[in-house]
């Protein structure tokens, strides 16, 4: 179990979206992340205090969370000397990049020395079945992008905060880093070998009461050449029987892709729908979750009524505004 309240390390992240982790954490665990710790040139401020390993010591910090996710996930040589000092200190590390803290041969020499100890998140803990595609009781419902680091997870935790305050049933099922250091369970999808992805998902969201809902963190895109796969992995392990689309309307490329254009909301319904059919026939899409975080107020609430209208779906941001015509929209599921 890892040990809180939290340093949120953001080291030297290169945009706000790099340290989505931290942000997570922030906004959906506030009472863990006491602090932050920054290093120069880092672009990302979650707006709690900035600390040195001292102060987080003194304010009775117990772990140290790396709170970026950088491409490929991995643990730069810039934030080793941190690292190591934070363990001296005597902190616990919390990682979920897919370099893990144990590899890292002189952190793993100071953990053992010092009696800490390396929490590495993306490490399956289960050996997972193969899909069987077999139908399971109760509902389920994926947050699918028209690109990553978009809004699914934050989709899928705020429709659970609705339905839970309305007296449904839910339960919000995490498949990232981030999801998974906010609940402290699981499953770390892009870890898992590929066969076993979409069986993974299939144990993560078993036979529930017939009115339980089961609200699965989307992870990549179908559309984004690098991380399509595990959301190939949800769609058919997730058998979801609703999907929410989901979109972020200023980006003008896909995330680490300047070559490729984000697709538009009728070809992620088409292209989602169609996939999810295949393990569920039922399947619908139900509403559109729009991240309006770059948008002024006025702007946001004018494109989200168009693209209601457009698309003949309940449309929101559901962090900024609410989840609740989302939640509406399952009632017909």
């Amino acid at each position: 179990m890892i040990k809180t309240p939290y340093l949120l390390f953001l080291g030297d992240a290169a945009d706000p979206l790099a340290a989505k982790v931290a942000q997570g954490i922030k906004d959906w665990r506030p009472e863990y992340a006491v602090g932050q710790l920054r290093l120069p040139g880092c672009q990302a401020d979650m707006g709690v205090p900035d600390m040195t390993l001292q102060e987080a010591k003194a304010a009775g910090v117990k772990t140290l969370v790396i709170g970026v996710a950088n491409r490929g996930g991995k643990i730069s040589q810039a934030w080793k000397k941190v690292l190591v000092q934070a363990l001296e200190e005597g902190f616990d590390l919390a990682s979920g990049l897919h370099n893990l803290l144990r590899d890292e041969a002189d952190l793993a020499a100071v953990a053992h020395a010092t009696g800490r100890v390396l929490h590495d998140v993306r490490v399956p803990s289960v050996d997972y079945p193969i899909a069987n595609g077999e139908k399971r009781r109760g509902k389920r419902l994926l947050a699918v992008g028209t690109d990553c680091s978009i809004g699914k997870m934050y989709t899928a935790l705020c429709m659970e905060r609705e339905m839970r305050a309305r007296g449904m049933k839910a339960s919000f099922r995490p498949t990232g880093q981030t999801g998974i250091l906010i609940t402290g369970d699981g499953v770390p999808l892009d870890a898992v070998v590929a066969d076993f992805m979409a069986g993974s998902v299939e144990y993560l969201t078993p036979d529930n009461d017939a009115d339980h809902w089961d609200l699965i963190e989307g992870q990549g895109s179908l559309f984004h050449v690098s991380y399509s796969g595990v959301t190939m992995a949800l769609i058919h392990g997730g058998q979801p029987d609703a999907l929410i689309l989901c979109h972020e309307p200023t980006r003008t490329h896909m995330r680490g892709l300047p070559g490729y254009a984000l697709p538009s909301l009728e070809a992620l319904r088409d292209l989602a729908l169609t996939l999810a059919q295949v393990a569920n026939p039922a399947c619908q899409v139900v509403g559109i979750s729009v991240n309006t975080q770059r948008l002024a107020d006025a702007e946001a609430r004018a494109y989200l009524a168009e693209v209601s209208q457009r698309m003949g779906l309940p449309a929101t941001d559901p962090f900024r505004y609410g989840a609740a015509p989302l939640v509406d929209a399952l009632a017909a599921v």
